[in-house]
């Protein structure tokens, strides 16, 4: 592994079999991988902060892979992704946009094939325990409404106050039952992250 100090990983599968009285064939499936990091500027304010974006970069790719996995799906199988960082007490918010922002998203699209849309994102900053929603889009084109969803998550002892978790989700689905319209999955093209 490269500078990322982890402390623990932490991989989580849902699957929705039904909703509303209605079965869900087949069930909508989405996973999280989340790693919980030390924070390497925690305590003090650094102005350059290349080392959390070396650290993104790293997590890209490795959580990505793992959401894959999980689902055992094949890359290209992948529908929609999100990703989304929560920074403990002697961290800052500005911690987490380095980690999720400059490069993160490059190795996590190779990790599910294309990803001509922009990856949804959340930060925020909380205690041991703390939830955390990572939004979900469509993967290739924004306007797949059925894929506007989220994932929510926690880890019981993360992240401490010199920590950050960094969680990325992946599914091979849309929300369950979706009806509110708009371009569908099928009808995707990928081009330009919109359509």
């Amino acid at each position: 592994m490269g500078t990322a100090r982890i402390r623990k990983l932490v991989t989580v599968v849902e699957e929705t079999l039904s909703e509303m009285g209605r079965k869900i064939d087949p069930p909508t499936r989405r996973a999280a991988a989340i790693a919980v990091i030390e924070n390497p500027l925690a305590g003090r304010y650094e102005a350059d902060l290349e080392p959390l974006m070396v650290i993104g970069e790293e997590l890209g790719g490795l959580l990505g892979r793992k959401c894959v996995e999980a689902l055992g799906i094949e890359p290209g199988q992948a529908q929609s992704y999100g990703k989304a960082a929560l920074v403990g007490e002697n961290g800052e918010l500005e911690h987490a946009a380095a980690i999720l922002h400059p490069r993160l998203g490059k190795p996590l699209r190779a990790a599910v094939e294309k990803g001509a849309a922009l990856v949804p994102s959340n930060k925020k900053r909380g205690a041991m325990g703390h939830p955390l929603d990572i939004p979900l889009g469509h993967k290739d084109a924004a306007y797949v409404r059925s894929h506007f969803d989220g994932m929510e998550v926690q880890v019981n002892d993360a992240p401490r106050a010199n920590e950050i978790l960094v969680a990325v989700a992946v599914t091979d689905s849309g929300r369950p039952l979706p009806r509110v319209g708009g371009l569908t999955h099928e009808e995707a093209e990928g081009k330009d992250g919109l359509r």
